[in-house]
């Protein structure tokens, strides 16, 4: 009977640390981000323009600010689509009031879930002018770009990915 005792004591303990070393996995597979926006996007490799592009204008440290902010980011791929010398010309210094214009269109104050943004018609961004917001054939459409990942999460709010870049009207 001892022998079971212990027996059953060494498996609920080592249930137990099972359980507590994959919490995460029943919480929906997600952990504590460690990083704000800036670095979140730098570390994912993809956004080298959007970085770029938020240095130039000055946004980094904005960005890199308390917050809570949810970011529409435009992949290196979507500046691509940009006509050719666009990004070029953006980034220059006498462009900087155009291109933060651009870059705060994508910026939204608040801490806004995909759970949440399929439920809004439009949201106002931090340049003032609101973006338009739909759900097509089950994807989400930020102004006609779709959002190709969701709910990246850092410590002062969200990325979701798009595939073009926003320009405000």
């Amino acid at each position: 009977m001892l022998t079971l005792n212990r027996s059953l004591r060494a498996g609920v303990a080592a249930l137990s640390l099972s359980l507590l070393a994959s919490t995460s996995a029943f919480a929906g597979g997600t952990t504590m981000p460690s990083k704000d926006i800036v670095d979140t996007a730098v570390a994912a490799g993809s956004f080298k323009t959007l970085t770029a592009a938020l240095e130039a204008a000055g946004l980094v440290g904005t960005l890199k600010g308390k917050g809570p902010f949810t970011v529409f980011a435009p992949t290196d791929q979507a500046f691509a689509k940009l006509p050719a010398g666009t990004v070029e010309s953006l980034l220059k210094p006498a462009n900087k009031q155009k291109l933060t214009a651009i870059l705060t269109y994508h910026v939204v104050a608040g801490n806004v879930k995909a759970a949440d943004v399929i439920k809004l018609s439009s949201a106002k961004t931090l340049n003032g002018e609101s973006v338009t917001i739909k759900v097509v054939g089950g994807k989400v459409l930020i102004n006609g770009a779709t959002v190709v990942k969701a709910d990246i999460a850092a410590t002062n709010g969200t990325i979701h990915v798009i595939d073009t870049v926003l320009l405000p009207k």
